[in-house]
């Protein structure tokens, strides 16, 4: 419940934002810049963020994340309602608001498996963004209509007061303790080992490159859809109603994705729910009537909930315990660096060739990653990658223990005798293990 409402709280700031920046006469390129102001973040402080998810208590890291995000909040509402803010200012304020939310979102995400079974999380997962996007259709038209009788200011400062319920469930939390069977690891280093696990995992490179393609040009959409909505009818509350709609269709498209994945592969699901996301940024490339945008909306986020969960929940299938957060944050640095860049380069194109051009070059792109399924296939395979102690603990003597001198790093090395006759077949084998070795940090020579 209180991450409903601060949810609710996010996209009524998010709604009240880009509203702000076409209220200020700022134009596409900076209407569209807001998008990116909120995606930055994610891209420049994923990594590390997910480092120290793995290094800290996130449940710490949590509260102090969402500490900030209120702060930020609340100047942001006070600069507002007071009058000074500017889109330069709306801008920087966003991205600091933003920042919170990259440090926070790969802890977030990682604690799902702690809080339910491997077999239950696509539907946790599904549940989640039936949450998220209950909120995304509550929140904007909510936020439509704060700002028409109390200002864009009285939006702000009720996503400051959202924050509070999701501080105190957190602060309440009692998170089960973990103890390390591993010496601590250094932010640098969990980092090293984070994008060491992902090069040298196919599964996850093939994840990462299709959302990183699929969102940079999906991203046109959500980016200038308050510039269309401004064009269509010059109201707040219209554009709401889209975003409504775009939440509202979310909600149907989770609600149904459990039935089509039963029926059909991830991969047939991903590739008709990103065609489907294509063709509807298509048609709003050429429509101006409200009503017929918000049905293109409502099907537009039906197929947006069904390829984005999926993508999340294989990548949460592909990542063990011990580097999940760091690997979702890559994920969320591809995922968010791509909305970053293609906000900023359909903005581009709509201020110099027009909000229509842009959504139909963006609207062909998006149609076209649906493809990318005949190059880089998504496995349906479930992994088992909990830890395996196949080694039993050597018994040790106290007086035979190292000293402090001598207590440190220790080198196992292996040696294969191999018949000569199965010397092709045993170095076949062993270059697979070798890239597996390099998955897990341990040397293969």
């Amino acid at each position: 419940m209180a991450d409903v409402v601060s949810d609710i709280g996010a996209f009524m700031q998010s709604m009240g934002a880009a509203w702000l920046m076409v209220s200020l006469n700022a134009g596409p390129l900076y209407v569209a810049l807001t998008q990116t102001a909120s995606a930055l973040p994610f891209f420049v402080f994923a990594l590390p963020a997910g480092a120290i998810g793995d290094i800290v208590d996130r449940r710490k890291l949590i509260l102090y994340t969402e500490t900030w995000m209120a702060s930020v909040a609340l100047v942001l509402a006070a600069v507002t309602i007071t009058g000074f803010i500017t889109p330069l200012l709306l801008l920087i304020l966003t991205f600091a608001l933003s920042s919170g939310d990259a440090f926070e979102t790969p802890s977030w995400r990682a604690t799902l498996p702690e809080l339910v079974a491997k077999e239950d999380l696509a539907a946790a997962s599904a549940l989640n963004g039936i949450e998220f996007n209950f909120a995304r259709a509550i929140g904007p038209g909510l936020a439509g209509l704060v700002i028409v009788t109390a200002g864009i200011g009285a939006a702000f400062l009720l996503n400051t007061v959202s924050f509070i319920g999701v501080i105190v469930v957190v602060a309440l939390w009692k998170r089960a303790v973990r103890r390390r069977t591993t010496p601590p690891e250094t932010v640098t280093g969990a980092t090293i080992a984070a994008i060491r696990y992902v090069r040298y995992s196919p599964a996850i490179r093939i994840l990462l490159t299709r959302s990183g393609l699929v969102m940079f040009f999906a991203s046109g959409l959500l980016a200038l859809l308050p510039s269309l909505a401004h064009i269509v009818k010059n109201s707040p509350t219209a554009y709401g109603l889209l975003l409504g709609c775009f939440g509202l269709g979310a909600v149907g498209g989770a609600l149904v994705m459990q039935r089509a994945r039963a029926r059909w592969s991830t991969e047939a699901v991903v590739g008709a729910g990103v065609a489907i996301f294509g063709l509807t940024t298509l048609a709003a490339s050429t429509l101006r009537s409200l009503l017929a945008l918000s049905a293109v909306m409502v099907v537009a986020g039906s197929a947006w909930i069904v390829f984005l969960s999926l993508l999340n929940v294989l990548v949460l299938n592909h990542a063990p315990e011990w580097v999940r957060a760091r690997v979702l944050a890559i994920s969320t640095l591809v995922f968010q660096g791509a909305i970053a860049g293609g906000s900023a380069t359909w903005g581009a194109i709509a201020a110099r060739r027009g909000i229509g051009a842009a959504l139909l070059y963006a609207g062909m792109g998006t149609v076209a990653m649906a493809g990318l399924a005949l190059f880089l296939r998504l496995s349906d395979a479930t992994v088992d990658l909990t830890s395996w102690n196949h080694w039993r603990v050597p018994a040790t003597v106290s007086a035979a223990l190292p000293t402090d001198d001598d207590f440190g790093p220790v080198l196992v090395t292996v040696e294969y005798q191999v018949a000569s006759e199965e010397a092709a077949e045993f170095l076949k084998a062993v270059r697979q293990y070798r890239r597996i070795r390099h998955l897990i940090s341990a040397g293969t020579t």
